[in-house]
């Protein structure tokens, strides 16, 4: 018999969660989207980065603005002896007791082998590829939430066809249990009835453990109260957009912000070959400052001023430095074969998500088909049951087909839409499906 299959129904929902006859609530797709945006852990962690990045590149910055410092000290003296050089005459020579220095200093970056402008491109470049990556998250944990939501909707889906199907199993142990009792069947097809009811039991229980995790698992995501039961309806998966489906890897190559990542720090690299080749060259920069001085009852120095040219160069460094040129180089093409070899996964990734979403289609076309085939064939096995036409056997396993193939109905027509959005996501598009990426 088939009547087995119900009891592996379970394991085509793995991660599915259930909910309870209590209150549920309904939360729409593009929200549960936003709101996972908003406060989910790896959001929030992505979006840290792209601060932290955003802030090295202000520091980077500050790197050609003039250096001003200011300086000053007082020194109490004790009694200092005092011998001059030069004849000072009879008079006492006065001994200081004190002594006050001021300084002012100003450094302005004239030329440094262009290392403070790479320094600010390379920082850019970086503050970039972060942003790109955060939006990548976004849209890694997107799908997340359609995963989340088609499982939970196959649950529920599975639960109500399980239910009404142990309701007319149970009728129909019933029923058998009257008729065993008057002789019209032998107690073997009563038996056979209720197998049938205890293994819709466990596929429904089965059903109800694995929507229970699930939900769990999206109210995490979504930091919504622990005691948050929530409903999926038709409307929310069924009424996908229609945008015109990708039919190659071109839109992914233009839209797929890990890619785009790459690429700013493919620039990024390039900044640091320039910034190692920066040191082949001196450094200049223009000084300036003031000074005062106060030496108690002996000498006052004011308005000291002075202004100069300064010029450093590391002449070892040139020998030295032809290293960490080699070095900077070896990993721009470093991150220059990464790119390449993503753009081979894409173009991989998209052609299996077109063929996976073209197979969901064949397959919800046929399971179509096989769902009124099967509901036709259990009337009329039912009906030849009831004018003796038939045995049990028949009656059950005609059961068993109907239920199976309403139930791989709703799982493939979830699919469908399941594949339909890692083909988005695939391509890069799935942010702009929602109109979330100004989030």
């Amino acid at each position: 018999m088939k009547v087995s299959y119900l009891i592996l129904l379970g394991g085509f929902f793995v991660g599915i969660s259930s909910i309870t006859a209590q209150d549920k609530t309904n939360l729409k797709l593009e929200d549960a989207i936003q709101l996972a945006w908003t406060k989910s852990n790896e959001v929030s962690l992505a979006n840290t980065k792209v601060d932290t990045k955003k802030q090295e590149l202000q520091s980077v910055k500050n790197n050609q603005y003039p250096d001003l410092k200011l300086t000053g000290q007082y020194l109490h003296l004790t009694e200092p002896t005092v011998k001059l050089d030069f004849d000072a005459g009879s008079g006492t020579f006065p001994a200081p007791d004190q002594v006050l220095i001021g300084q002012a200093s100003l450094k302005v970056p004239v030329y440094s082998g262009m290392k403070i402008q790479n320094g600010i491109k390379l920082q850019d470049n970086l503050y970039q590829a972060e942003n790109a990556m955060a939006s990548k998250t976004k849209e890694d944990v997107a799908m997340r939430v359609i995963n989340y939501y088609a499982n939970l909707y196959k649950a529920q889906r599975t639960i109500e066809l399980l239910k009404e199907n142990q309701k007319s199993a149970q009728q129909r142990v019933t029923d058998f249990i009257a008729l065993e009792k008057n002789g019209i069947i032998p107690r073997n097809d009563l038996l056979k009835s209720q197998l049938q009811v205890s293994k819709i039991q466990l596929s429904l229980d089965e059903a109800l453990n694995n929507e229970k995790i699930i939900n769990y698992y999206l109210i995490t995501l979504l930091k919504l109260p622990t005691e948050t039961k929530l409903a999926v309806t038709e409307s929310d998966l069924i009424n996908f957009p229609t945008n015109s489906i990708p039919s190659d890897e071109q839109p992914a190559l233009q839209n797929r912000k890990d890619l785009e990542a790459l690429h700013f720090q493919e620039k990024a690299s390039q900044n640091n070959v320039d910034m190692a080749k920066s040191n082949y060259y001196p450094s200049i920069a223009l000084t300036g400052g003031y000074a005062a001085l106060n030496l108690n009852n002996v000498i006052t120095l004011e308005n000291a001023m002075f202004i100069g040219v300064g010029v450093s160069y590391d002449i070892s460094g040139i020998l030295k430095n032809g290293t960490e040129v080699k070095v900077a180089k070896s990993k721009a093409l470093e991150v220059k074969n990464s790119e390449e070899l993503l753009k081979d996964n894409i173009r991989i990734q998209v052609q299996q998500a077109i063929t996976n979403y073209d197979l969901a289609i064949k397959q919800n076309t046929v399971l179509n088909q096989a769902t009124e085939q099967a509901v036709e064939n259990y009337r009329i096995v039912k009906d030849k049951y009831d004018n003796g036409l038939s045995d049990t056997n028949d009656l059950l396993d005609a059961d068993v087909e109907q239920l199976r193939s309403k139930i791989s109905e709703t799982i493939a027509k979830v699919d469908v839409i399941q594949k339909y959005y890692e083909l988005l996501s695939a391509t890069g598009q799935l942010s702009q499906t929602f109109n979330l990426s100004k989030i």
